[in-house]
C-alpha cells in the first residue's frame, strides 16, 4: 500500500498511527506475501487473530452496559449478530478497506477486493493494529463509534443458521464449556483456499467442516456436530423451559420448608404456653 493509500485509510478510520507500519501489515493478504516471497510474519494473519478477541472482548462489554438484565444466551446472540462476516465486511467496505488491500495478482483477478471473507479478515486486523498501537482504551472507542447505532438493533437477526452459537449455548448448558475448533488443514491457490475444520465432541467424536474461510469451515462443523448430537431449536427451547421449570420447583421447595419451619415454631411455643399455665394454678393451690 502506498504512503498516500495508508494516509487515507488512516484519516477514514480518525487514528494518527504512531507505528504506520502496523496499519500496512493489517491489510496485507497472504497471496501478496507468497507471490513476493516474503516470510508469513508480514502478513495479516497475525493481526487478525489478535483483533478477533479484542473486538469480541469489547463488543462484549458494550452488550453488558447496553442489556444489565440480559441473559447470557441472549447476549451471545446479539453479540453473534454484530461480529459476523457480513457485518464486518460491510464496515470494512464503508472504511474504504478494500481499497488498501495489498494482494496478489490471482487474487486481485478473482475480485479479492469485493470479498467478504478477505473484508472481515482485513477489518479485524485493522482492529488488531488499532489495538497494539494505542491501547485498549483508544479502540474501544474506535469501536464504540462504529457499532454505537447497530446495538439496538442487534437482537433483529436471523440466527437459525448461526450454528456456531447454537452450538455453543448446547455446550454451555450441557457441560458448562465451549466447543473448540482446529483448522486442520488448508488446500488450494491463495485466491481460491478450502479450509478444513474439525470439532472434538464429548465422546471424541470429530466432526470435520469445510469452507472458503475458517469462518464458513466452523459453521460447517458446527452445523454437523449439531445433527450428531441430534440439537434442534425446538430442543433447545424445551431444554430451558426444563430449567425454568426446575428453578422454580426449587423456589417452591424452599419457601415450603421456610413455611414448615415456621408452623413447627408455632407448634412449640403453643406446647410451651399450657406447661406455664398448669405451673401457675399448682402454685396457686400450695
Amino acid at each position: 500500500m502506498s504512503s498516500s493509500a495508508r494516509k487515507k485509510l488512516s484519516e477514514k478510520i480518525g487514528v494518527k498511527f504512531k507505528d504506520p507500519k502496523l496499519l500496512d501489515l493489517s491489510v496485507t493478504h497472504r497471496s501478496f506475501i507468497h507471490e513476493h516471497k516474503l516470510s508469513i510474519d508480514q502478513s495479516n494473519e497475525r493481526l487478525e487473530f489478535l483483533g478477533d478477541a479484542v473486538l469480541g472482548i469489547c463488543i462484549s462489554e458494550m452488550l453488558i452496559r447496553a442489556f444489565p438484565l440480559e441473559a447470557e444466551g441472549v447476549l451471545s446472540k446479539r453479540r453473534a449478530a454484530l461480529v459476523n462476516q457480513k457485518t464486518l465486511a460491510k464496515l470494512a467496505v464503508e472504511l474504504g478497506i478494500g481499497e488498501a488491500l495489498k494482494l496478489g495478482r490471482g487474487e486481485e483477478k478473482t475480485g479479492g477486493r469485493e470479498k467478504k471473507s478477505l473484508l472481515c479478515d482485513a477489518f479485524e486486523a485493522v482492529v488488531g493494529a488499532i489495538y497494539l498501537d494505542q491501547g485498549l482504551k483508544v479502540v474501544q472507542d474506535y469501536l464504540e463509534a462504529l457499532f454505537r447505532s447497530l446495538i439496538p438493533d442487534s437482537k433483529k437477526v436471523e440466527t437459525s443458521q448461526d450454528y456456531k452459537t447454537r452450538l455453543q449455548e448446547f455446550y454451555q448448558s450441557q457441560f458448562r464449556k465451549s466447543p473448540r475448533y482446529k483448522v486442520v488443514a488448508e488446500s488450494g491457490p491463495d485466491h481460491s483456499k478450502t479450509f478444513e475444520v474439525e470439532i472434538e465432541l464429548q465422546d471424541k467424536t470429530i466432526v470435520h467442516g469445510t469452507g472458503s474461510s475458517k469462518r464458513e469451515a466452523e459453521q460447517d462443523a458446527a452445523r454437523k456436530a449439531l445433527e450428531i448430537l441430534n440439537v434442534s431449536d425446538s430442543l433447545m427451547e424445551a431444554r430451558k423451559r426444563r430449567k425454568k421449570r426446575s428453578r422454580r420447583s426449587a423456589q417452591n421447595k424452599k419457601k415450603e420448608e421456610g413455611s414448615d419451619a415456621s408452623k413447627r415454631k408455632d407448634r412449640e411455643k403453643d406446647t410451651r404456653k399450657p406447661r406455664t399455665a398448669d405451673n401457675g394454678s399448682q402454685s396457686d393451690r400450695l
